[in-house]
């Protein structure tokens, strides 16, 4: 008889007793010395890489993430950036050749371990996409559908409104929630989509280019949406816009490529992983700084 997958809370008992600052303190160095308690730390990525078959799609990414903060990921097209954020709540699963090598621990259980349940930590870990994609249903159905598969059936009617609210959509749609999505604008379904991933009740929001398909007004009310989600969710966002980086982000993680010049393939890799002021100010790795200073990439 095959257990059935427990709940992450069930696996992580034993797990989140041994872990202390003093333990995690070493790890935790970026810029600065410093030390992220267990209930700050969210995620503590240690040596991980991803393939697809025997090709290494990325390498070497280290990163340890708190809770409340939103963090960026940068860098030229192909450098890893969507695969390693998908990787944060295992979408890369849905690939029958990815594979992921490494430690990738969520509030110190580990993600990949086979008794999680996938299906849990894409509700804990909601993902945003870069092209809106509303479901051709009513705009209460397509923000009460999680919840609904969840189980839930009282309430909803409270969940849609405030998962509207903190999307910043509600006062837009109070009056039309019976209407399909598909007639909202970019924008608006972006921030129904958004909706739709906060009425799950995750701890965090994985953006993949969240304003690529969006004009310069629609960017600018979802990052401002991003920073008031920020006293609430810890937010993970790729992004190649780097202005938009340095106005949202409090930390910054830029990839690059290393290219095999035997067989042409690139592999991506984390090159430099610190304060987002420093990054653009004063970065470590002459990599990083010819890539914002656009010498490269």
């Amino acid at each position: 008889m095959v257990e059935a997958n427990p709940p992450i809370d069930e696996i992580a008992k034993g797990v989140r007793m041994s872990i202390d600052s003093s333990d995690m303190a070493p790890a935790a160095a970026l810029d600065t010395p410093e030390q992220i308690s267990a209930d700050d730390l969210v995620f503590d990525v240690s040596d991980l890489s991803v393939y697809y078959g025997d090709f290494r799609a990325v390498r070497d990414v280290n990163m340890l993430i708190k809770r409340k903060e939103i963090t960026a990921l940068i860098g030229p097209s192909g450098c890893g950036k969507s695969t390693v954020l998908r990787s944060f709540n295992r979408m890369n699963d849905l690939i029958p050749t990815a594979r992921v090598e490494g430690d990738l621990l969520y509030r110190g259980v580990d993600l990949y371990d086979p008794r999680v349940d996938p299906v849990e930590v894409r509700r804990r870990i909601g993902m945003v996409f870069q092209k809106p994609n509303p479901f051709p249903k009513s705009i209460y159905d397509n923000v009460a559908y999680g919840p609904r598969v969840a189980g839930k059936k009282k309430g909803l009617d409270d969940v849609v409104e405030s998962s509207l609210k903190k999307a910043a959509l509600w006062d837009e749609v109070k009056d039309r929630l019976q209407e399909s999505a598909i007639g909202m604008s970019g924008g608006q379904q972006q921030r129904l989509s958004i909706a739709r991933a906060i009425a799950s009740d995750p701890e965090v929001l994985l953006m993949d280019e969240p304003c690529s398909a969006l004009d310069p007004i629609a960017t600018a009310r979802i990052e401002e949406l991003m920073a008031e989600l920020k006293d609430e969710y810890t937010i993970l966002i790729v992004t190649h816009n780097m202005q938009q980086a340095a106005r949202v982000s409090d930390r910054t993680a830029f990839f690059s490529v290393q290219v095999d010049e035997a067989n042409d393939r690139r592999t991506g890799l984390l090159v430099e992983y610190t304060n987002t002021e420093k990054l653009f100010s004063n970065p470590d790795d002459e990599r990083t700084e010819n890539y914002i200073t656009g010498r490269f990439g």
